[in-house]
């Protein structure tokens, strides 16, 4: 990442299902420290009338952390509106942050069964052309597939290593989210 300064931003990351808030919370944040706020849903229907689009959204998430690493390194803090499900990708983005002198702090929401139906229940009604329609089944397979932030996560303990085969956290962002370095 070459020469790494000390700056005063903070990069938050919403972690968290579809349904659980962190878009609002997330919206509170960008108030509350004048933060640079992305969110891929608010970009996906403008640009591609879709969710994924083929693949898209990796690289539209990569975008917004090689934008997000530029506003830091510029004292910006940052909102990273993604969910992110996977420990390897948080740790990546904890990486990615203290990499450019950032603090990293995740901002983890939960969400019941019945309160997330009545979230989307409640989108589809009033925001309709803003979001897509998760159905329950789509719920079912994102709840088996999502892996909450441990204690350890959310204190920011030491960071993993990479993954195997990966010399750098960078290189395995680069990756998985094309477009997210350089």
């Amino acid at each position: 990442m070459g020469n790494v300064r000390r700056t005063t931003s903070t990069l938050f990351v919403m972690v968290g299902l579809p349904a659980s808030g962190k878009t609002t919370r997330a919206k509170e944040i960008e108030e509350e420290h004048r933060a640079l706020r992305l969110t891929p849903d608010e970009w996906m229907i403008p640009l591609f009338n879709d969710n994924d689009a083929k693949g898209k959204r990796n690289v539209l998430e990569g975008r917004f952390i090689w934008l997000a690493l530029r506003a830091l390194r510029n004292d910006i803090d940052v909102v990273l509106d993604f969910g992110v499900w996977a420990k390897v990708e948080r740790t990546a983005l904890r990486a990615l942050a203290v990499g450019v002198g950032a603090s990293c702090e995740f901002v983890y929401l939960e969400v019941d069964e019945d309160e997330q139906r009545r979230r989307r229940d409640h989108r589809a009604s009033e925001e309709s052309e803003l979001t897509f329609y998760i159905t329950d089944e789509d719920f079912a397979d994102y709840r088996r597939r999502f892996v909450p932030p441990d204690d350890s996560e959310l204190s920011g303990a030491e960071l993993d290593p990479p993954p195997a085969g990966y010399s750098t956290w960078s290189s395995w962002a680069s990756e998985w989210w094309p477009t997210s370095i350089k």
